[in-house]
């Protein structure tokens, strides 16, 4: 109950604050994240006898080379100069954008790139979900489709196609994590009206789920 009554409070405060929230100045660069490795990891096999959802998290941030790795296995570009990527997507709509909530602010995932470009100077961690953890990992993923690029399909047809095409994406989070001794777990209870608001979204854009990512609590 008083868990409940806190979060509550937390949302009022955050739905107030709403036109306050900072935005990184013009002098913000994009992060350049360093190439991915592709030359380590667990056998496959391993790593599916090993997935599972870990709901408990230290706050230990993951250094660049492991948030590079993450980011490249969700769905970077895996064949130069093609811009196909590591996930599936229908008819290669490629409409999911990974923002990425850090301690130091909220990040948009560039595939081309491989870089993540600054968005806000806030830690929104605590907003990417309704379950107490969420504020505690070290980062949090929120997937969003943008439906403005599914215009050959009609209102179900996008809200299926962006939900499997997340699960795709979620799925390659869950296998890098434990290939990698991770935390992960995948999440849709979330207050996507909040939380589009705080993160600026446009109406074509849909929070589909968040995934929670960190080091295991010890």
């Amino acid at each position: 109950m008083k868990r409940s009554i806190l979060r509550t409070a937390i949302c009022l405060w955050f739905l107030s604050e709403l036109c306050a929230v900072p935005v990184f100045g013009q002098e913000a660069t994009a992060v350049k994240l360093p190439l991915a490795q592709m030359n380590g990891g667990r056998p496959l096999m391993r790593v599916l006898k090993e997935r599972k959802s870990n709901r408990q998290f230290s706050s230990a941030p993951l250094p660049l080379q492991k948030l590079s790795n993450l980011l490249w296995a969700a769905f970077g570009e895996n064949r130069p100069g093609s811009g196909k990527r590591t996930a599936p997507s229908a008819m290669n709509h490629q409409e999911i954008s990974i923002y990425v909530a850090l301690e130091k602010g909220l990040f948009l995932y560039d595939a081309g790139e491989h870089a993540l470009q600054p968005l806000l100077a806030k830690d929104i961690r605590a907003l990417s979900g309704r379950q107490s953890y969420v504020g505690e990992a070290a980062l949090n993923l929120i997937y969003v489709a943008d439906y403005s690029k599914m215009e050959r399909m009609g209102e179900e047809g996008r809200a299926f196609y962006a939900a499997a095409d997340s699960g795709f994406i979620a799925q390659n989070v869950y296998l890098y994590c434990a290939s990698e001794g991770l935390a992960t777990v995948v999440r849709g209870s979330i207050d996507r009206e909040l939380l589009a608001k705080v993160m600026q979204l446009n109406p074509e854009q849909k929070i589909t789920l968040a995934q929670s990512v960190g080091y295991p609590q010890k």
